[in-house]
């Protein structure tokens, strides 16, 4: 066996994430054009990224892990050490366990908690529809020149739009609002997403 041989399992899952990571990290570095974005945002380092992007892989294993956090549709973002919870949970509890796990996180500097109650119980058919409006909206979200640069995280219950991220600018939040309304089966659209600093 020679030296670049993985022997464990626990090696190849750490190499697997590590990969994950660099690929996110890659696929944040799209620049857009002066063009596209009127922003003062402050540029983001590739370090910063790096960072953001083991944050927000630690939040997630911390929520998938924990059986109290567990089974919320969540999305989770950073953005310089500030981390976005967003979607759809089954209780207040549940939404307040992955608060918790998220602020023990090590890097997080604050959590910003947008996620919200689900309204019942979803039959297997409202789920259906729910993915596939999800798919439809950030399909239609990454064809518009205004929206296909944002970092906007798109969560559907029962007809229900939740965006969600990182935005440039108050004119980007209203392009996303109406790009997802205009998608076939969308009932109502929550914008929540938050101007980057």
């Amino acid at each position: 066996m020679n030296a670049h041989t993985v022997r464990s399992p626990v090696a190849r899952a750490a190499l697997g994430a590590v990969a994950v990571v660099a690929a996110a990290l890659l696929g944040a570095c799209e620049q857009r054009t002066s063009s596209q974005t009127a922003s003062a945002a402050s540029p983001v380092t590739a370090g910063t990224q790096l960072d953001d992007a083991v944050i927000t892989t630690k939040v997630k294993t911390a929520i998938m892990t924990d059986t109290d956090a567990r089974g919320a549709d969540t999305s989770v973002q950073t953005r310089k050490g500030e981390v976005m919870l967003s979607g759809f949970a089954d209780s207040q509890a549940q939404i307040d366990r992955q608060v918790a796990l998220a602020k023990s996180v090590e890097g997080v500097k604050t959590v910003d908690n947008k996620l919200m109650l689900k309204n019942g119980t979803s039959t297997a058919g409202n789920v259906l529809d729910d993915s596939v409006v999800t798919v439809k909206v950030k399909t239609a979200l990454m064809s518009d020149p205004a929206t296909k640069g944002n970092q906007i995280a798109v969560t559907t219950q029962k007809g229900v739009v939740q965006l969600s991220g990182f935005v440039d600018s108050a004119a980007d939040q209203e392009r996303a609002t109406k790009v997802a309304r205009s998608v076939e089966g969308v009932q109502n659209v929550l914008n929540e997403t938050t101007l980057k600093k």
